[in-house]
């Protein structure tokens, strides 16, 4: 039997349910998830291995209007999976408006791969909603499959991995088959710590953030760990400390718990917080932080 491989890039507005999607499909957490938009920032890649066949998911940051330089260039993420996608995945839920977004389905109209829609969070709505809601994105879509799931709840899943396996070019695999991610456990740690922000911050803090992982230590019976939390300005890093430090406290046991359960070992979590002014404007820093 011949080997099919190639790319699975996963697009779409924020918080529709891409990276639940993604864990879903790979079979692990790899990426975070909160109801906040630019919980993903970074194009992480997931592999799935079968002796004739490597997906290789890719989660992108929701498509957003950029506001900073770090959004400019998370876009440039998307743009990229765009280019090399060999299967497109977009997705949406009930809750998004095919209109208000209409220059942007027509793009993905004039792509040459074949492209599903996947209208996302069906246990919110009803049969007359979605069927209206297939007829809109088949008329914007004309050859694209459109599917309604329930990332969150597993419903229609199962239908989409046999779908991607018909669909991909044969040719062999692009990465090891032992490899789950493209991403090392560094980055995995920061993404973990950025997540308890997102859900433990109010406001423009959690934004603001860049979780940077400065030692990363394994012995036998633990892993030691140095983080330092970036933040843009002095009174968000007087918030993310709080009073007598209970605020960081309270953020390194909700890290370190999660941690542990990812690294399945004992972990020691040391958290500082420092100002590193206007990071998201700055190209030099950007780039030092990985986007």
């Amino acid at each position: 039997m011949s080997h099919k491989s190639g790319f699975v890039n996963i697009i779409g507005s924020p918080n529709v349910g891409k990276s639940t999607l993604m864990n879903q499909l790979v079979g692990e957490r790899l990426s975070i998830i909160t109801s906040k938009q630019q919980t993903t920032r970074h194009r992480i890649m997931g592999m799935v291995n079968e002796e004739n066949y490597q997906i290789v998911f890719s989660d992108t940051p929701g498509i957003i209007d950029p506001a900073y330089k770090l959004h400019e260039n998370m876009m440039k993420f998307v743009s990229e999976a765009l280019k090399d996608a060999d299967v497109l995945i977009v997705m949406t839920d009930v809750y998004e408006e095919i209109d208000k977004i209409k220059e942007r389905v027509l793009r993905f109209s004039k792509l040459e791969i074949p492209v599903l829609v996947f209208i996302n969070k069906i246990d919110q709505s009803n049969q007359e909603k979605l069927i209206l809601l297939v007829e809109s994105w088949k008329k914007m879509l004309p050859k694209a499959e459109i599917l309604p799931i329930s990332a969150l709840h597993n419903m229609g899943i199962d239908f989409i991995l046999p779908k991607i396996v018909e669909l991909l070019p044969e040719g062999p695999a692009y990465f090891d088959k032992d490899q789950l991610t493209n991403k090392n456990m560094r980055f995995f740690v920061s993404e973990i710590i950025r997540e308890k922000i997102l859900l433990q911050y109010q406001k423009e803090v959690p934004y603001s953030c860049e979780v940077v992982v400065e030692e990363y230590k394994e012995d036998d019976d633990i892993i030691r760990i140095r983080t330092n939390i970036m933040v843009s300005r002095d009174t968000q890093r007087a918030i993310l400390i709080g009073n007598k430090g209970d605020k960081i406290k309270k953020l390194g046991i909700t890290s370190r718990e999660d941690i542990e359960a990812f690294v399945l070992k004992k972990v020691h979590l040391e958290l500082y917080v420092k100002v590193d002014k206007d990071w998201r404007n700055k190209d030099g820093k950007l780039k030092k932080y990985g986007y």
